[in-house]
């Protein structure tokens, strides 16, 4: 994560300082929200009118500077403390990068993604890309990741069976205790979880708010995680349904997966094959009866070495109507689909590429098979159509596929151009780690997983630690400045309408459960225990961090089971199983109100957000649009704190009245209402320990 010297922020408030008396800088903003870009998605050839906020009679002229030139802004109107200065811009079908020129007298300032500069910094301009557009149900959408396996078990006649097949060195096992946590290496661990289960849960997960579900892989796979894919037309009858059930399992001290007939029939016969096919068709049909979302997981830079083709387990081999595979012939159709080194090793060559060196994980190789290229394509056109009918792709290491930068972003444009083609409001959705900006041009991914901009910043301001707990830093926890900072400057990676339906998590299936990390211990499952990770947890800090997640732009995206309070060290430990029964029913229900705060309000959608103050432990930012204004106030500190904040840059009067709509503590929450006065612009609040508030205007009116 980038951090900030006390250097370069000094500097910074040193101008501010010198600008106080003549320019009131804090009215200066502007974004990429409707209320300041008109239309906020405009297509090819379209005008677009863009508006700058400043403080009323506060500066003598407003220029939107772009790269040919600058052009005057107007003052169009006023409403309450703030000038609105605007232009009409015609647009063609490059790119559009502006930002804005302020004079007061003898001062002048820019104004950029990363706010108030005495200097020109190109690299922050906005950035409009005529004809993108994120879908409209993605932005701000509340999303629920489900690693199947551990979610619900509704059809136990598909349980993955003990030594139904053998795979990395161990053999699958049927887990019997649900309860049970997951063993250190558990790859063939099997806890029953299934798509009918999900379907049996759909109920719950309406109550609950949730708007999309993200499913982690469900493609035909021997891991309880499927990031190895067997085959890509066909969900795995483990997780569907299972009509024709016959065949051996293998004996002790028995590896050949060839004779492992139970399995190859479960994985390989059509009729189970199209039958779990129609029960996911079935499942987002319900979805999308509730008002529900459906993503996939594509994991498209490699397979599995169970892939029938490359079939290393001679699983297909002697099936009708599968073709030989690469693995076992050099005439396979096949072949070119893997990068082999040894052209010599026919029959049962292993001399194929794997991602990360890992004889597991294929790397599939696009840049030798035309074929292949196209097959994949299809796949995401596939399933994104009638009869399936999903609803978009998370996109698994989307930056690793291929050979070269210059292939891969070649295929995500492809990519991009089947789906939208098969599916114009279908989202793609990648997995990145480090800078996205390459790929958020417009033309390859709608969005990420936010991890630069939401995860990563958040976890170390509130709980100082990394996110697999795998370190802690003192100087982190707290740290009101580098949060700014480092949020502020990731989140100018994105435009905004991919900002608004990035993916804002606290915990998933590749990193340690949100609660645990509040409990700042260093390590692992191995090493701790899996108890060490439910130990002296502080539900009062993840309270605050799901008040954030439900209150910043994008998309908040809810881990299967953090509801209710599940806990888990870094993979394999943070893929318990979803604690029915055990729920924790005040972090249940505090999830479901919230949810219905964060949907009954287009300002957490798609309105504006303003820092608006922070220190030690502390932080207050505002959340608006022209019609709803919220100031959310955090206190991580392990005191009370009393604080006043400047909170009319949030769109507010200097003298208004605010309603407190959710406080949380560590021991519960409230949606009592309380009023607090805006008095000057100002708010005075006191928050006991570990306390959230969220604040919406409500005028002189309504008080």
């Amino acid at each position: 994560m980038k951090e900030y010297s006390n250097y370069e922020l000094n500097q910074k408030q040193q101008y501010m300082m010198l600008m106080r008396p003549l320019l009131r800088k804090h009215a200066l903003f502007s974004d990429g929200t409707k209320d300041y870009r008109n239309p906020p998605e405009p297509k090819e050839d379209e005008e677009v009118t863009i508006t700058f906020r400043t403080a009323k009679d506060n500066v003598d002229i407003v220029w939107l500077r772009t790269d040919a030139g600058k052009i005057p802004m107007w003052k169009e109107y006023s409403r309450g403390l703030f000038d609105y200065y605007q232009v009409k811009v015609q647009l063609g079908k490059e790119p559009f990068r502006y930002y804005f020129e302020i004079n007061t007298g003898m001062l002048q300032c820019y104004y950029d993604r990363m706010g108030v500069s005495p200097e020109i910094r190109q690299d922050y301009a906005f950035v409009i890309v005529p004809g993108f557009s994120t879908p409209d149900w993605a932005k701000g959408a509340v999303m629920y990741q489900i690693l199947v396996d551990r979610f619900c078990n509704g059809d136990p006649s598909n349980d993955v069976l003990t030594n139904e097949y053998y795979y990395i060195k161990v053999y699958s096992q049927k887990v019997e205790d649900w309860e049970k946590c997951p063993a250190e290496f558990g790859v063939g661990e099997f806890y029953g979880g299934d798509l009918a289960g999900v379907m049996q849960k759909l109920d719950y997960l309406q109550d609950l708010g949730v708007e999309v579900l993200y499913f982690n892989p469900l493609f035909v796979s021997p891991s309880n995680h499927k990031y190895d894919i067997q085959d890509y037309d066909y969900i795995d009858p483990h997780y569907g349904k299972i009509v024709e059930d016959e065949g051996r399992l293998l004996q002790p001290d028995e590896t050949d997966n060839s004779t492992a007939t139970r399995y190859i029939k479960r994985v390989s016969d059509i009729r189970n094959l199209e039958a779990s096919n129609r029960l996911f068709a079935e499942l987002v049909s319900e979805a999308h009866k509730r008002g529900m979302r459906v993503i996939l997981d594509g994991v498209f830079n490699h397979c599995g070495s169970f892939n029938k083709w490359l079939d290393r387990e001679l699983i297909y081999e002697k099936e009708l109507g599968y073709a030989t595979g690469a693995y076992i012939s050099g005439d396979s159709p096949y072949q070119k689909f893997f990068q082999f080194h040894d052209e010599n090793r026919w029959p049962y060559n292993n001399s194929y590429d794997g991602w990360w060196g890992h004889d597991t994980l294929p790397k599939l190789n696009y840049e030798g098979s035309e074929e292949l290229y196209e097959y994949i394509l299809d796949i995401g056109r596939k399933w994104v159509s009638p009869p399936f009918n999903a609803d978009g792709w998370r996109l698994d290491v989307a930056a690793d596929l291929g050979h070269s930068v210059e292939f891969n972003h070649k295929f995500w444009r492809d990519f991009r151009n089947a789906v939208k083609e098969a599916n114009p409001n279908a989202i793609i959705l990648a997995e990145h780690y480090g800078d996205p900006v390459e790929w958020l041009r417009g033309d390859q991914w709608d969005t990420v997983m936010n991890y630069d901009a939401f995860m990563e910043p958040l976890t170390w301001f509130l709980t100082g630690m990394e996110k697999h707990s795998d370190g802690y830093r003192q100087d982190m926890l707290g740290n009101y400045q580098n949060f700014e900072g480092a949020m502020n400057y990731y989140m100018t990676r994105f435009m905004t309408s991919s900002l608004q339906c990035a993916m804002n998590e606290l915990s998933n299936h590749d990193h340690s459960r949100f609660l645990t990390r509040t409990n700042h211990k260093v390590g692992r499952v191995d090493v701790l225990g899996s108890a060490a990770a439910g130990e002296e947890t502080n539900k009062g800090v993840l309270k605050e961090a799901v008040v954030v997640q439900m209150t910043w732009p994008g998309a908040p995206t809810i881990y299967y089971g953090d509801e209710a309070g599940a806990v888990g060290f870094t993979d394999p430990d943070n893929r318990r199983t979803y604690p029915w029964g055990r729920e924790d029913q005040e972090l249940l229900a505090f999830h479901r109100d919230i949810i219905k705060i964060h949907k009954q309000y287009d300002a957490f959608r798609t309105g504006s957000l303003k820092f608006l103050g922070g220190d030690y432990q502390v932080m207050c930012y505002g959340r608006f649009n022209r019609l709803q204004q919220f100031v959310i106030v955090i206190n991580n500190d392990y005191v009370q704190r009393d604080m006043v904040w400047r909170v009319w840059p949030a769109e507010m009067e200097r003298k208004s009245r605010m309603v407190r709509i959710m406080l949380t503590t560590p021991e519960s929450y409230s949606l009592e209402p309380e009023i607090y006065e805006v008095e000057n612009g100002r708010i005075h609040i006191s928050l006991p320990p570990n306390a959230a508030v969220i604040l919406r205007n409500i005028g002189r009116e309504e008080s």
